[in-house]
């Protein structure tokens, strides 16, 4: 069947408009139509970043307390307003374009996708008339499983920390082309931080992917007089206490002039969070803890919290930051970038009180010193593995060969018994992430 090439032509410049030939002739409505529709469902035809050693979700089990199940948008609101604490909402396979704000206020509530399959349940807030498109607010112990979010000007998943929301789950989701935060959880305001602090959440097996780096039409709010494009990141979590951030996938999440902020950013105050078997790829700040803005009310951004078994793949701000902390780790990363244009694999930066830096593989040039804090460092190795790797291209930071000056070459850390597999290590582990296992 022979097709119009001016019909197909628009999938092949979603990126720079309509072909010239339409704009002097007038597109037709026809034409116009498909054009806006190749711009919406790019994605959807591309499909999500995929590779089989990406971190897989184990099934969440069987629905619990009173089930609503809910087939469209309407209904989706409602059982939101009228679910009951313990009670479980169920969204059946669909595309789902939210007009407004959606919001979660009951304790003890799961929203959840039907078949399992993150990819079949999309909340798209691209038709909303609201910046934010998923919060939760005001309660505690709520999961949010199985479903994708996508085109959200400002906070994809809103933790509303500032509005005493605490122990909440975000797991196996999808948060694609969000263009402040995937996931949020704001200020805690300076009245109620000595009796409140949103504790205890969980961010697991979620993929966080934006198409392309942002524009200033993503985000009205974000300007050149102000971030320059460069308001967005991942994960952005403000006086968190014992959150665990595991086994998620972050890839491209960059601003306009690749300054964007970290794909996970713990800072104000946050203590005791766990930052583990993450992969981060193409990103332009990879894992935070802290930065160098601390406020009047703010002495140390995060204390007794460890990045382990992550790992960080072309990440050119920082692969690995620690601004402003006390008595954190960072152990057992594996971080490649030889070609880092800022040479910042692992950074540390400011005042940095108590800080073990150990047994990281960091396969690109050495650690960024820019701190005066006595810093406790063994075990860590440097300079270009990418012979040694599965496969940089992709992320994969497995070690593909037995690296004389890598396996074997650490001693153990209390914090790391096991690798980013959940293999345990033996007594005399590898530098990096991975266990490299002698085949039979």
């Amino acid at each position: 069947m022979c097709r119009d090439p001016r019909v197909a032509s628009p999938l092949k410049t979603i990126r720079g408009g309509p072909p010239r030939s339409f704009r002097r002739r007038g597109a037709r409505r026809i034409v116009a139509a498909a054009w806006l529709l190749a711009v919406a469902s790019t994605a959807l035809a591309e499909g999500p970043p995929s590779q089989p050693w990406f971190p897989e979700a184990p099934p969440l089990g069987e629905p619990a307390g009173e089930v609503i199940r809910v087939a469209d948008v309407e209904r989706l609101f409602r059982a939101a307003r009228t679910v009951r604490p313990g009670g479980t909402i169920v969204v059946a396979d669909g595309h789902y374009r939210m007009p407004r704000y959606f919001e979660l206020r009951t304790d003890r509530v799961t929203l959840r996708g039907e078949s399992g399959r993150r990819d079949r349940v999309i909340l798209d807030g691209a038709q909303s008339r609201h910046g934010e498109l998923v919060g939760i607010t005001g309660c505690s112990d709520v999961i949010v499983a199985d479903l994708t979010i996508r085109n959200a000007r400002h906070n994809g998943f809103k933790i509303n920390s500032d509005k005493f929301t605490t122990r909440v789950t975000i797991r196996n989701c999808v948060i694609h082309n969000v263009w402040q935060r995937g996931v949020k959880g704001p200020a805690v305001r300076k009245e109620d931080r000595d009796t409140f602090r949103p504790s205890d959440c969980r961010i697991e097996y979620c993929l966080f992917y934006n198409d392309r780096p942002k524009r200033f039409s993503d985000d009205p709010s974000d300007t050149a007089e102000n971030f320059g494009g460069n308001y967005v990141g991942g994960i952005d979590a403000m006086y968190p206490r014992r959150w665990i951030v595991a086994d998620n996938v972050f890839v491209g999440i960059r601003g306009r002039t690749g300054e964007a902020r970290g794909a996970v950013f713990l800072w104000h105050d946050a203590e005791d969070c766990v930052v583990e078997r993450n992969v981060v790829i193409d990103c332009d700040a990879g894992i935070c803890l802290g930065n160098s803005y601390r406020g009047p009310d703010t002495e140390i951004h995060c204390r007794r919290c460890i990045v382990r078994n992550n790992f960080v793949t072309r990440c050119p701000e920082n692969g690995i930051l620690a601004d402003y902390t006390e008595d954190c780790r960072i152990v057992h990363n594996s971080v490649h970038d030889p070609e880092s244009r800022q040479k910042r694999l692992v950074r540390l930066v400011h005042d940095n009180g108590g800080l073990v830096v150990a047994n990281n593989l960091l396969s690109g040039p050495p650690m960024r010193r820019e701190t005066s804090s006595p810093i406790r460092e063994f075990g860590n190795v440097t300079g270009d593995r990418s012979h040694a790797l599965v496969d940089v291209a992709s992320g994969n930071l497995r070690l593909a060969s037995r690296e004389p000056e890598v396996v074997d070459a650490c001693d153990p850390v209390a914090e790391v018994a096991d690798d980013i597999d959940r293999r345990p290590r033996d007594r005399r582990p590898d530098a990096g992430a991975h266990e490299w296992i002698e085949k039979p």
